[in-house]
């Protein structure tokens, strides 16, 4: 900066010497004079400019916010609309249309990869990012089973697994609009959209989302569409957000009719969440508040489970068993038998109703498969440690730690001796895969 005030000085000084010698040329030559006195102007205004912009601080590039750090800006909304509690005013928001996925095909579209543990120490966040409008619903080539698992799912257990209160379904409705106007954009080869709702071209079904009555809940249609679970809240006037619609057939350990009509805080407490009222109560009550149909988010979480069942896992008791939990279920299994377990959540609030969609996207694989890719094992065995004593007993970490503990360390240690840098894993990946 000292340079550049040295070089205006002697421009100054340079301006000067010229004015003196303009004053004995102008009469001789006014033109070329006057021609050249601009430029000189021109050039002072430009030096000026550049120095006003070095002057000011340095800015500073804009990143993602950091899993469970604050960000400068809200996620999911921008700031809310002064209103009574229990009453929403509809909005005009309407989501942009979405892009086709890119070569996407219903047999040969893999999972995506998430792996969302970190290593130690563990921290309880609600662990929110921002979610683009394209990726808001996950299908692949695990979509036929998910199908079929869920349709079986239906005939078998019907309204224990999906509904919706009287109240909130013209909610329920709309999410059935938002699927069938984002899906065959998102899926062309797998939906075509028609005057009525859309259809499914592998499997056949015609879904008429105008029609009164419907040919069943709206829920169960919607859990048809896609594979993901699906959770609707809805505020009340003493301000609370009240599970009132949901389609949950593939959640593993929990079961909607447990949990239907509660209010947010409940369904944690009830389920012993570890730190929900300390940590995550507050947050999540401002956040549920605050969010606006403009502002989606997703969240990430994982469990380990000693059984294949995707739908409910058996091993920790009879579905329909008032005592199921980790205390029933069998310790320290064979390997084989340890099956990781991660949701992808989206958040959203629909702009009509105010509803405040949940989709949970389950993503099931064996222990022994992920093991095999580079920094998962050394990392997943970090990160179950890393559990404290509340988590670990949500997590029922004590029914199989010293099998799981043990294969993961032996198959790190493979993976280091093969050469696997560690110092790298932070270049080559990055949170939530």
């Amino acid at each position: 900066m000292d340079g550049l005030q040295a070089s205006r000085a002697a421009l100054m000084e340079f301006l000067h010497l010229l004015f003196e010698h303009c004053r004995t040329e102008v009469a001789e030559q006014p033109k070329v004079v006057f021609y050249a006195f601009v430029a000189v102007l021109v050039s002072v205004w430009l030096l000026f400019a550049v120095v006003g912009k070095l002057r000011k601080p340095a800015s500073r590039r804009t990143t993602s916010p950091e899993l469970g750090k604050p960000a400068s800006k809200k996620l999911g909304s921008v700031k809310a609309p002064d209103r009574p509690p229990g009453v929403w005013i509809p909005s005009d928001f309407q989501r942009p249309a979405a892009e086709p996925y890119p070569d996407w095909d219903v047999h040969k579209t893999k999972p995506l990869p998430y792996r969302p543990f970190r290593h130690g120490p563990y921290y309880i966040t609600m662990g929110l990012r921002t979610m683009k409008w394209d990726e808001w619903i996950e299908l692949d080539n695990h979509y036929p089973k998910y199908h079929v698992d869920k349709a079986r799912r239906i005939a078998e257990r019907g309204s224990k697994c999906c509904k919706t209160a009287p109240e909130a379904f013209d909610g329920a409705v709309e999410l059935l609009e938002e699927f069938c106007k984002y899906l065959p954009e998102r899926y062309p080869s797998l939906y075509r959209k028609t005057s009525v709702g859309m259809d499914n071209l592998l499997t056949g079904e015609s879904f008429n989302i105008v029609e009164r009555p419907l040919v069943e809940d709206p829920m169960t249609m919607a859990a048809r569409m896609i594979q993901d679970d699906l959770a609707i809240m809805f505020e009340k006037p003493d301000g609370q957000y009240y599970l009132l619609a949901g389609a949950i057939l593939l959640a593993g350990f929990w079961r909607l009719e447990d949990k239907f009509g509660m209010p947010l805080s409940e369904i944690h407490t009830s389920g012993d969440v570890p730190g929900f009222k300390q940590k995550l109560e507050k947050g999540m009550m401002n956040f549920f508040r605050r969010v606006q149909p403009n502002g989606p988010v997703l969240r990430n979480n994982y469990f380990i489970q000693v059984d294949d069942e995707l739908a409910w896992s058996h091993s920790i008791g009879d579905e329909d068993s008032d005592g199921a939990g980790w205390f029933t279920a069998e310790k320290n299994k064979a390997i084989a038998h340890h099956y990781f377990r991660t949701e992808r959540q989206s958040l959203r609030r629909l702009p009509r109703s105010g509803g405040v969609v949940f989709t949970i996207r389950t993503y099931f694989h064996p222990v022994t498969e992920i093991a095999e890719q580079p920094y998962v094992p050394g990392r997943l065995a970090s990160a179950v440690r890393s559990w404290g004593d509340d988590v670990s007993r949500y997590k029922g970490r004590e029914r199989y730690q010293d099998v799981l503990l043990e294969f993961l360390d032996r198959k790190h240690q493979e993976q280091v001796a093969n050469g696997l840098d560690v110092e790298k894993e932070d270049e080559v990946r990055s949170y939530p895969y």
